[in-house]
């Protein structure tokens, strides 16, 4: 290895997002990984519990952000446009990273453990934002019901702004999302 290069945690992203595109996630291994950053493994391991983890690690900001936004919304904010805040901070989040996040959806969507790994942050980031609702006043289910549609606007809305088509801004894509959730809660079609 050469002399010390900084952010040793993106080129550690970059070299897997490239190496799972190029070969497949079964067949990538750490090693490879940390060799195509200019690293060894143990520094791999020094940030990343396993070369799952290298494409969530970035879960817990998301989350916190979402969660954040939702509690700072206007206390007079109906639940749903608390979420629609915290959509609104995490389309922030997502600017400037399309290409990126279109490379990983693409792994995820075609590797079962890793769709298994998003199902698990989206279900995370649920919970959470059902506490923040809650924590906000909002009685049950409505919290968890409304928790679990900004979610589904969420996955959804980023599926819709990472398809190869879309050239939106993630904020646009995820608020017309909202509104279609709303028509159809409406009674519309």
């Amino acid at each position: 290895m050469g002399r010390w290069e900084p952010n040793a945690r993106g080129r550690m992203a970059e070299a897997a997002l490239q190496l799972y595109s190029e070969h497949g996630y079964e067949q990538t291994t750490v090693a490879e990984i940390a060799r195509r950053a200019g690293l060894t493994e143990r520094t791999f391991f020094r940030h990343y519990a396993d070369k799952r983890e290298v494409l969530f690690a970035g879960s817990g900001e998301l989350e916190e952000l979402f969660v954040r936004a939702v509690a700072g919304a206007p206390e007079s904010a109906a639940p749903i446009d608390a979420v629609a805040a915290g959509l609104d901070a995490v389309a922030q989040m997502f600017a400037g990273r399309r290409e990126y996040a279109r490379r990983r959806h693409a792994v995820i969507t075609a590797t079962p453990e890793l769709k298994e790994r998003e199902l698990i942050k989206l279900a995370s980031m649920s919970a959470a934002l059902a506490g923040t609702l809650r924590r906000r006043g909002v009685a049950e289910p409505a919290a968890s019901l409304t928790a679990e549609a900004g979610i589904a606007v969420f996955k959804v809305g980023f599926e819709r702004w990472a398809a190869a088509a879309e050239e939106r801004e993630m904020s646009q894509v995820m608020r017309e999302a909202l509104d279609e959730l709303r028509a159809v809660t409406a009674g519309g079609r």
